[in-house]
């Protein structure tokens, strides 16, 4: 069954703590976006853990470089994923993935940026990651003529565990889970809503009906 991830791209501990609390019934992961993480320091990762002790907190640190070191903090903190991105090279993300392997952690490589996400995908697959993010950022999805459809497209015929995140909403959640990902998640679907709660409820429903 695919799971639910809220990408939390607030700057304070306080919002993203009052708004994981209105939709962790309904979520499996709790992300820290990275403007957070930058905001409020490796002090939001051990709160959120703490919070939530049940759900698995991600940290979207998107490490370029010293992968083993940044890896290191983030579990030591409280994560159980962190990411390092897809455009960097294998020995940073190899260095992450042993530093996951000694805390009983894991390690998305977060593609966003990268021209040609499949691919990459693939090859870092090999290299021990949880699964890979494909991900159109905020400043793509801002670009006339962008469609979710493009990364649906590519989770269909990646072969790889992957999630999605770039736009995902109770419109297409469907398409989503078809397209065979591990994880869909959803961001400004959630936090930009009047009801937080009922939009993550009403996008979990929708996921697990389709």
């Amino acid at each position: 069954m695919a799971k639910l991830q809220v990408a939390i791209d607030l700057l304070t501990t306080a919002d993203a703590l009052a708004l994981a609390e209105k939709v962790a019934p309904y979520i499996d992961i709790i992300e820290l976006g990275t403007p957070l993480i930058k905001s409020e320091g490796l002090a939001v990762i051990t709160a959120m853990k703490k919070a939530f002790p049940d759900k698995i907190v991600f940290a979207d640190f998107k490490t370029a470089d010293a992968g083993a070191l940044e890896a290191e903090m983030a579990f030591k903190a409280g994560a159980d994923l962190v990411t390092v991105l897809a455009t960097t090279g294998d020995a940073t993300i190899k260095g992450a993935v042993k530093a996951a392997k000694e805390h009983g952690k894991g390690v998305v490589v977060d593609t966003i940026g990268e021209a040609d996400r499949v691919k990459r995908a693939q090859e870092v697959t090999a290299l021990g990651v949880e699964f890979v993010e494909l991900h159109a950022g905020l400043d793509e999805q801002a670009q006339p003529g962008y469609s979710i459809q493009v990364l649906i497209d590519e989770a269909a015929r990646v072969g790889v565990p992957v999630s999605i995140a770039g736009g995902v909403n109770i419109n297409n959640i469907a398409a989503v889970k078809k397209a065979g990902v591990k994880v869909a998640v959803a961001g400004a679907s959630l936090y930009s809503t009047a009801d937080p709660a009922a939009a993550a409820k009403a996008l979990r429903e929708a996921l697990d009906a389709a």
